[in-house]
């Protein structure tokens, strides 16, 4: 291909806005000598290593320019909760092929419920293989982060947990992929700190502590204690006393038919499926496809009233009383009033049958008390234990634990202090250039969760490029608009199961708020987050910064900055670099519309015009 040569130096206008052609100059504004595509430099700090900091770790490299970018992760590796996370029998809780990135499936998952050293395993590959680790800083943890209103910076304290050394770092952006399972909630029990034996939480587990020929306390209903339950009775010689305060749904597999139809011998994967799938990449990718389906597919269950909804109620009690037969008493004590979904569904394997085994004491009086070597309940029993394990879940949406100061000072902590209100799950009034991954209302009540962090990600470094683009100091969501959201999340669930009377993370405790799920499906959040609504911020522009020199080339003498200065000298950097000069002809990028009638073009009867 043939290529522009570069422009000689007496050519008119190209630079110094001379009036050739008759077109007056203006003497105020000189072009930025630059092409449209050049975005200014900027730094982005991105807050943990998991799902969420990878995938940015992947794509903002992938997709941006001129951005210096630091991850910073304060575990001593990659992956987030499923680093963290190591309890007794800790697995996802959905299909694994389902809970992966869509652009790296693996075909090896060896169960339907993937153990958590092999997500973590999965992840740190990814990291590796598309060089997000060469961005990663482990063993560093944030201490402080405050936004500065007068350089339009946000001023990061970082500890180096190996050296003990304490940094000070600066952004233009930060990003949080903390998620939002990763702060403890410790239960308030009376005494749980004169207790001498054995005390952890499923997120703080002690990997050397030996359960067997223990007797073992669990309080806790939730997903952590359903999989630890049934992973500790199976240890010789334990004895379990599980406590059970809150009544929940037990789900069959889900997906069950699918999976029959695959060959799973119950939820593990054979080794010669396996292979299929890794030397058979379009039987896999047709598997894939019915995995995502099906999860998609069930998202009325989770609105009142619905078929599916009222089908999975009737299935869900027969699936857990035959199960529990020969301890009819414990299906009367865990069978809910609520509709199956207001509490986080989970299928479970191995647990409803580990309740009804001889060394498992299913106790539903409340707690009162805790003593040195015992759980006291209000029906006056004493249960005598060795190891007291808690899974009792997580503060969901709370606010980071370190200080977080945006604009005017304005603490996180205080923001959040009755609930963690937000836009579109990934902004905050008041916090300029920040955006968190799986933070409030991010979690999704039916289909892909990893769906959900590809799709906030993307909508955040089309954010980064409008910031660098149009020379932006400070881009804040509209306090109105943050409440708009907060209104449409309340109305839209009202009409959901998750408005039913139970106990869920996903929900405020003090309230009953749904502040942990996104308001709609995972196919919904993709199209809500296609199209930026840009108008719906307020931005400070570089100029606008007090003390800011306007006397250069953006602004003019004396002038505020032309916002259209982001065109640049009138070039391409196609024509600069010498690139490929005619790239729209390339058949990847052309849309070549279907004859006689457009509008019955396949990818847009699935997918619509982004507009």
């Amino acid at each position: 291909m043939s290529a522009i040569p570069n422009l000689p130096i007496d050519t008119p206008g190209i630079y110094t806005n001379g009036g050739a052609n008759g077109v007056a100059a203006d003497s105020s504004f000189k072009l930025n000598d630059a092409p449209v595509e050049n975005l200014r430099r900027l730094k982005v700090v991105v807050i943990g290593a998991g799902y969420s900091g990878i995938y940015c770790g992947i794509r903002i490299p992938e997709r941006l320019r001129n951005v210096d970018l630091v991850i910073y992760e304060k575990n001593a590796g990659v992956g987030g909760t499923w680093y963290e996370n190591r309890y007794l029998g800790c697995a996802c809780d959905v299909p694994s092929h389902s809970y992966q990135y869509s652009f790296q499936p693996n075909p090896n998952w060896s169960s339907l419920y993937a153990p958590a050293a092999e997500i973590q395993s999965y992840l740190q590959d990814v990291a590796q293989k598309f060089s997000a680790d060469r961005f990663i800083k482990l063993r560093h943890q944030i201490e402080a982060c405050h936004w500065d209103d007068k350089t339009a910076k946000w001023n990061i304290t970082v500890k180096n947990l190996a050296t003990g050394e304490v940094l000070e770092d600066q952004a233009d952006v930060v990003i949080s992929g903390r998620g939002n399972l990763n702060t403890p909630s410790w239960p308030e029990i009376d005494g749980l700190k004169t207790f001498k034996g054995e005390v952890m939480h499923s997120a703080v587990w002690n990997q050397r502590y030996d359960f067997e020929n223990k007797r073992v306390g669990v309080i806790g209903s939730g997903s952590s204690s359903i999989q630890i339950v049934p992973s500790l009775q199976r240890l010789p010689g334990t004895h379990i006393s599980t406590f059970v305060r809150s009544k929940t749904w037990i789900s069959p597999p889900f997906g069950q038919d699918l999976f029959d139809k695959y060959g799973f011998n119950g939820s593990a994967i054979p080794q010669e499926l396996r292979d299929r799938f890794a030397n058979d990449p379009e039987y896999y990718y047709k598997f894939r496809l019915s995995v995502e389906e099906d999860g998609n597919g069930i998202h009325a269950v989770t609105m009142k009233g619905t078929e599916l909804q009222l089908g999975a109620k009737d299935m869900f009690h027969k699936h857990m009383k035959e199960r529990l037969k020969s301890k009819p008493e414990i299906f009367e004590a865990l069978l809910p009033s609520f509709s199956p979904g207001c509490r986080r569904l989970t299928p479970g394997p191995g647990y409803l049958e580990a309740l009804t085994q001889p060394n498992v004491d299913f106790v539903t009086s409340p707690i009162t008390r805790i003593s040195e070597s015992a759980i006291h309940t209000a029906d006056g029993k004493t249960h005598e234990i060795d190891a007291l394990v808690c899974a009792t879940g997580f503060k969901a949406s709370a606010p980071p634990p370190f200080p977080l100061t945006g604009s005017k000072g304005l603490s996180l902590t205080e923001k959040w202090d009755k609930r963690a209100v937000n836009y579109l799950s990934h902004s905050v009034a008041g916090f300029p250039n920040m955006f968190t991954m799986l933070g409030p209302n991010a979690a999704i009540g039916s289909g892909s969760l990893t769906t959900m962090i590809e799709t906030v990600g993307d909508y955040i470094i089309k954010a980064i490029r409008k910031i660098q683009k149009d020379n932006i100091a400070a881009m804040t969501v509209k306090e109105a608009r943050e409440k708009d959201f907060i209104e449409y999340v309340d109305a839209y669930f009202q009409g959901t199961v998750f408005a039913d009377e139970c106990r869920s993370w996903y929900k405020n405790k003090g309230t009953g708020e749904v502040v942990g799920l996104w308001p709609g499906s995972t196919l919904h959040c993709v199209e809500a987050m296609r199209s930026p609504r840009w108008e719906d911020f307020d931005y400070v522009y570089l100029d606008e910064l007090e003390g800011q020199d306007t006397n250069n080339d953006l602004h003019g003498v004396g002038k505020k900055a032309n916002r259209m200065a982001w065109l640049g000298n009138g070039w391409s950097i196609a024509q600069m670099e010498e690139r490929d000069l005619a790239w729209y002809l390339y058949p990847e990028f052309l849309d070549k519309p279907l004859a006689p009638l457009p509008e019955k073009k396949s990818v847009y009867n699935v997918r619509p015009f982004s507009y």
